[in-house]
């Protein structure tokens, strides 16, 4: 290849990786701009007895579940919701957990696309939309938060929510328990990116 010819595609190289490091810059900034919204306002509304409470009960109700009972439970879910509903799903979307969960969706003025919390086994415990699964106990929204201990926060990457037809970004945060201390469940927010 001539020095004429290598020419040609260095304009188009440099373009390239501008692009890369310019949309590396916004994914990082809207990773920052999550985080610090989950540590500025979101842990004031993550805290609430409601959910902490919800939380505790699901934990000491499904004490003794063991991975074939979890499965079980996530199949069951994950029928109810390919057939448009069933007792199980509208049970924990009927919960106060839920109810206020979607309080909180409400009142963000979109920038909350979805919210969810999590038990210690990774099960849902409320949720503000039917999530097409019950389990989040095998994904990093809960291996990243809860495994990892109290303060701990998981930003995924933004990808396009076909539901809400918007660019999000999901954030899950450890949840302790205020008295002590010790890491109860986990809960995850989808943001609209372009909010953030």
């Amino acid at each position: 290849m001539s020095i004429q010819q290598i020419s040609k595609f260095i304009p188009a190289a440099i373009y390239a990786l501008a692009m890369i490091a310019f949309t590396g810059t916004i994914a990082t900034a809207q990773e920052d701009g999550a985080r610090a919204h989950v540590k500025e306002k979101a842990m004031a509304w993550i805290n609430n007895p409601t959910l902490i409470s919800g939380i505790k009960a699901q934990n000491a109700q499904n004490a003794s579940l063991g991975q074939a009972d979890i499965d079980a439970k996530d199949q069951a879910w994950r029928a109810e919701v390919k057939n448009g509903g069933g007792a199980m799903t509208s049970a924990v979307l009927a919960n106060d957990s839920s109810g206020y969960l979607k309080k909180i969706r409400d009142a963000s003025q979109g920038l909350y696309t979805e919210i969810f919390a999590m038990d210690n086994k990774g099960l849902n415990v409320g949720q503000s939309d039917l999530t097409s699964d019950y389990w989040q106990g095998d994904e990093a929204k809960w291996q990243k938060t809860y495994q990892a201990g109290s303060g701990a926060i998981h930003v995924s990457e933004v990808e396009f929510d076909e539901s809400s037809q918007t660019y999000q970004v999901q954030v899950s945060v450890a949840i302790s328990d205020p008295d002590s201390g010790e890491v109860i469940g986990a809960i995850t927010i989808g943001m609209n990116a372009e909010m953030l």
